[in-house]
Order: structure tokens, then sequence, then C-alpha cells
């Protein structure tokens, strides 16, 4: 009696392609997006801080402008990268779609525009509500996320990234959640905007602080490149002390002591900051990178909530 070999698998067979979804998905990063939400969280505690009533409709509002404009950026950002050589196989980050050939430039061009314009109508009814000033930022937020590393004079490649995020993710974010909360802008808010900014740059911070080797051979020069590996993690740390150092001199100028919340979440900070000074191999950044996204969700609820508080009619 004769026995059939036993089937004998293909080392060299071709992995299996994702879904379109899986893809699309894993363009999006949906590890950087509950840190977009942080200055809306953050600019709804500001609102109910100064005796605002909630507001549901602008607060979905923001929250879906938010989330759409890091998208945005996300699919921007993996063009461009794509284009200018700068995701390589030596990159040590997470696999980007255009660079790995699950996507084509022009469908990365598509889902661009389309980004767009769900983020344009969203925020064309917070117009309505807010004023016209807001077509004007919107406008400005959706140019910042295109030119990060794309257009003429990539400003990600300039070594101002730093400043255009602690604008729109911080301030603009911030300032504009509470103003459409409230109907009138307050110091408060501008103060609230700081430690929201700075986490969501600490973000970017050590995501360069990897990539420096891979940014400086395709001549993208961040403020890491230009700084070097030693002050940028001097930098992350400036960053991360003002985001605690805020809740607790708004708290000593008569704020409210309910903000001192914010500090349980200071020995997560410390804990990264060990991985983002000593760490022996870039990928650990990787732990360090998902690790800063999630201290600014948790920070911006407690601070939130310190802010909810400390209410003033």
């Amino acid at each position: 009696m004769s026995v059939a070999p036993a089937p004998v698998s293909n080392p060299a067979a071709p992995a299996a392609r994702p879904s379109a979804a899986s893809i699309w998905w894993h363009a999006a990063r949906p590890n950087t997006l509950p840190a977009a939400l942080a200055g809306v969280i953050v600019g709804l505690g500001a609102g109910l801080g100064v005796g605002a009533p909630f507001r549901v409709d602008t607060a979905l509002g923001c929250i879906a402008v938010a989330l759409l404009l890091q998208v945005l950026a996300n699919f921007a950002n993996d063009l461009s990268d794509f284009r200018k050589g700068a995701d390589t196989e030596a990159r040590q980050g997470p696999m980007r779609v255009a660079a790995a050939g699950l996507v084509t430039p022009r469908q990365l061009e598509v889902a661009i525009a389309t980004t767009i314009g769900a983020a344009g109508l969203v925020g064309l009814w917070l117009a309505y509500v807010g004023g016209p000033v807001l077509i004007g930022l919107g406008v400005l937020a959706v140019v910042a996320a295109l030119a990060y590393t794309g257009g003429p004079w990539p400003y990600g490649y300039r070594g101002l990234g730093e400043v255009f995020v602690f604008v729109f993710f911080g301030l603009v974010a911030v300032v504009g959640t509470a103003y459409l909360q409230a109907g009138r802008l307050d110091p408060l808010f501008f103060a609230a905007s700081v430690p929201v900014g700075s986490l969501i740059t600490a973000i970017l911070v050590v995501n360069n602080l990897r990539d420096i080797p891979t940014d400086r051979a395709a001549g993208k020069r961040t403020l890491a490149v230009i700084l070097g590996e030693r002050a940028t993690q001097a930098e992350w740390l400036a960053f991360v002390a003002a985001a605690f150092a805020v809740p607790v001199l708004l708290a000593i100028a008569g704020r409210s002591w309910a903000l001192l919340v914010t500090l349980v979440a200071a020995p997560v900070a410390v804990r990264l900051w060990g991985t983002v000074r000593g760490f022996t191999e870039r990928r650990e950044l990787n732990v360090a990178l998902k690790g800063t996204a999630r201290l600014a969700l948790v920070v911006a609820v407690l601070f939130a909530l310190g802010l909810a508080a400390g209410a003033r009619s």
C-alpha cells in the first residue's frame, strides 16, 4: 500500500495581503487618534470651568474635526515621506502603507481629499455656531496638516514641526473647543492649552528622536536632527514637565486645588523618561511613543476634570 507524501509548505510563499479595511485602518494610525482628542477634552473642561453650559452638538463636532485632521495629517505624512524617500527599510517605526506598497500614491491622494471634505462639512457647522473666524482656522489647520512633510516648503523638514503641533493641537484645539462651548474667550482657555500642546508636541519629539538616523539620511532636518540626541531628550523632558507645571501654577493662583489631580499621572511620565533617556536600541522608543500618547490622553482627562471642578459662574 502506497502512502501519499505529506504536503510540503512553501516557505517562500508570499504573506496574504491584508484586507482593504485593515490597510486603511493602519494608514489612519489608530494609536495616534486618542491623543488627538486631548485638546478637545481639555477645551470642554475649560468651558465648564468658566461656568458655560455643556453643548453636546459642538462637543461632537470638535471631536469629529480633531479626529479627521489627525487622520489627514497621517495620510499626508505617509504620502509625502514615501515620495521623499524618508520611509525606508532602515526605519524603526511602524510600517507605512505607501512605502510597503499596500496603497498607491493616487489612492492616498483620494483618501486625503475625502478626509478634507468630511472635515470641511463638520467645520462649516462649527463656523455657523461660532462665526466665520473658525473657517479661517480650519483652512490653516488643513494647510498645516498637508504642509508638515508635503508641498514646496515642508516645515517638518525644517525643524518647525514642534511649533505647528503646539499651536494647532494645543492652542487652537483647546481654545477653539472652549470658545464653542462658552461663546466667548477667557484667559483660562489659553493657559489650559499649554499642557495639551506640550504633551502632543512631546509625542512628535520622541518620534523624531527615534528617526534621527533615517531622517538625516533622507535630508529631513527635524529639530531632533538639528539639535542631536541629548538635546532632544532634554526637549522631551521640558515639554512633559511644562504639562505638569501649569495645573500646579493654576492651583496656586487660586483656580482650584482640584487641578492637582493631574499629578496622579506623574509616575507614568517618570517611567517614560527612563526609556527616553536610557534606550539602547531605537525601536525601544516605539514604547515611549505609545506611552507618551497615552500620557497625553490621561493628563487631558485628569486636567479637564480639575478644570470642571473649579467651575465659576
